[in-house]
């Protein structure tokens, strides 16, 4: 039996959730049963020659948008391409991870969780909507899953992109910069850069204090100034 146009507008988010929750779980099983084989890479870095850096960049994109973990990557590349240069190429990565991750997650999901969230969530939403850069620096810090996937889930929030972006690239640059010198280290453990690492100790730093700030205020609850949640 046909479904009525009010029923087929009804069930494209559903279905473009269940894509996206099935995606998802596709990549964490992949990543479970094949997880990816780095020791190939500097062969194919050799043979690229000047083009390595654009391949960098791509391949530690898709690598991110497939939830292989952040630190895996940088520390590779940082062994490939140096502290400074594995740091730029990852954080490049991130920033195009970051970038097509919301576009996915707003397309296939945004409709669904807008549609159907209500109270506490509808709260929580709007918290991300109004979402500062610091807001996203915040919620980065905060170990709460890996890039790849709240990247994925900022796009079904109601966040705006240009924030989303400056924060993620913000929150990622001290990790990047310190695990790119530990992977430099890794094939030249004489040639450690200090100033490299030192990036690292600051977001250590940053975190605790984020950390700390976001207990201090209970994260994104309501506040008694905000009005009740539609029903």
């Amino acid at each position: 039996m046909a479904l009525t146009a009010g029923a087929r507008r009804r069930w494209h988010p559903v279905l473009r959730f269940a894509i996206l929750v099935a995606m998802l779980g596709a990549f964490g099983l992949l990543l479970l049963v094949a997880p990816p084989d780095l020791r190939a890479i500097p062969d194919a870095v050799d043979r690229l020659g000047p083009f390595a850096p654009v391949a960098a960049v791509g391949v530690g994109a898709a690598l991110l948008i497939v939830l292989v973990p952040r630190t895996l990557i940088t520390v590779a590349w940082g062994a490939l391409f140096g502290p400074l240069g594995g740091a730029g190429y990852t954080l490049a990565a991130a920033f195009l991870a970051a970038l097509l991750g919301f576009g996915i997650g707003r397309w296939l999901g945004r409709d669904f969780v807008l549609e159907r969230v209500r109270g506490r969530l509808a709260r929580l939403d709007g918290w991300f909507t109004r979402q500062s850069v610091f807001g996203v620096i915040t919620v980065r810090l905060l170990p709460i899953g890996g890039f790849g996937l709240v990247s994925y889930g900022y796009g079904t929030t109601g966040a705006r992109l240009a924030p989303y972006l400056v924060g993620s690239v913000i929150a990622s640059t001290p990790s990047a910069f310190g695990y790119a010198a530990i992977g430099s280290a890794v094939v030249s453990p004489g040639s450690i850069n200090w100033f490299a690492v030192a990036p690292a100790s600051f977001g250590l730093f940053a975190t605790a204090v984020i950390i700390w700030r976001w207990r201090r205020s209970g994260g994104p609850s309501r506040r008694r100034s905000d009005p009740p949640a539609p029903r």
